[in-house]
């Protein structure tokens, strides 16, 4: 089926207060406690791995290195050590150390609030700057990952199949309204995990099924 634009409109709408309701608090996944410094750092660290691996090793982290300073002077190889568990360890380790040097040394310890400057950050893209200007000063923000990308070509708004962060993110912005765009983002992610799962989501039990285009839905 081919949507409109006025007709993704009108069906994102609907999309966004029926998972208002039944996501009411729209909670990160990462449990950063409020801080800039360990939401930049566990965003990086969430690449293809989950949020409760990453909760888990950032704990030791966070630990070891309270803060941007004493992990922008950390041994590269410590670093390495705990973060391993995430994949991609070696990768992941450097940006995050260069990272933390920049929020320091040259923010004072400020996450920036703007996307341009966040992506200077070694390791961030859109989606981690999203993320952090969403969630840290409430700004305007589509956070295009695995679960925003799947479900909303499930609902329509593109084609399905589409894994392009840019483009969706450029879609859902023109689509959902500024106010509700962060938090929208953290509910798709429970309802992700919760319904719309990639591989056998379900379909049967999912509360608004109505909603959905998907080839999924109509099979057998």
């Amino acid at each position: 089926m081919i949507l409109t634009k006025k007709e993704k409109k009108e069906r994102i709408t609907k999309i966004v207060k029926a998972l208002k309701e039944m996501y009411p608090l729209a909670l990160c996944s990462l449990e950063y406690e409020g801080s800039g410094y360990k939401l930049l750092v566990m965003g990086r660290l969430s690449a293809q791995c989950t949020d409760e691996r990453v909760n888990i090793v950032c704990k030791t982290l966070f630990e070891k290195y309270p803060t941007p300073k004493s992990l922008a002077d950390a041994e590269l190889e410590d670093i390495e050590k705990i973060v391993k568990p995430c994949g991609l360890y070696k990768m992941k380790a450097k940006s995050i150390k260069e990272a933390c040097q920049l929020l320091h040394y040259t923010y004072n310890d400020i996450v920036p609030n703007d996307i341009d400057t966040l992506l200077t950050f070694p390791g961030v893209g859109r989606k981690i700057a999203n993320l952090l200007v969403g969630d840290l000063y409430g700004k305007p923000a589509i956070v295009a990952d695995t679960h925003c990308m799947r479900i909303c070509g499930r609902f329509g708004m593109y084609k399905e199949g589409v894994k392009d962060p840019l483009k969706t993110e450029k879609i859902l912005s023109e689509l959902i309204e500024p106010v509700e765009q962060s938090d929208f983002c953290h509910r798709i992610v429970l309802f992700g995990r919760e319904y719309c799962k990639a591989q056998s989501p379900k379909c049967d039990t999912c509360p608004i099924k109505e909603l959905c285009v998907s080839k999924e839905k109509t099979k057998g």
